[in-house]
């Protein structure tokens, strides 16, 4: 038996990327982005239908809701509740009673209360420099003296 030498591959043999492959795969790979970017938009508009039917739903509850309150402020029996409840009013006849702690203040978690009266706001800076302006411009007054009067410290 004669040995043989190995055979080497030569240049031709094994798979070979062609000009044809290598279009087609640029082709593949165009496709691809640009089905992903036209899926991601599908995608984000789908969301935002879904966010706005939420948020219509939750709008008509609200709008329910309002609808409820204007109709209980249409029954006068609702009204005085409130008036009761809000103001500590009492209905001629009834009794009313306050817990006042040692403190000095009413007890009770819902007590109503009237708001203090608001006090007047500073004037702006520009109007106090403008103040300031208007009284440079008068006459100053006149000394006051702290000399008695003479008559009146003889009488």
């Amino acid at each position: 038996m004669t040995a043989r030498p190995p055979v080497k591959p030569t240049a031709g043999s094994g798979p070979q990327l062609t000009t044809r492959a290598i279009i087609l795969l640029s082709v593949v790979l165009l496709l691809i982005a640009s089905y992903t970017s036209t899926l991601h938009a599908w995608w984000q508009q789908r969301s935002d239908i879904q966010s706005s039917k939420a948020e219509i739903v939750m709008r008509k509850q609200a709008i329910a809701e309002l609808e409820d309150q204007i109709a209980r402020w249409e029954d006068p029996a609702y009204v005085k509740q409130q008036a009761k409840e809000r103001f500590g009013w009492v209905s001629p006849g009834e009794v009313g009673y306050r817990v006042i702690g040692s403190d000095g203040k009413v007890q009770g978690t819902d007590v109503p209360t009237l708001d203090a009266p608001t006090l007047a706001a500073p004037p702006a800076w520009y109007d106090k420099l403008w103040g300031s302006v208007k009284e440079a411009g008068k006459e100053p007054a006149p000394p006051k003296t702290n000399d008695p009067d003479p008559d009146k410290v003889l009488k």
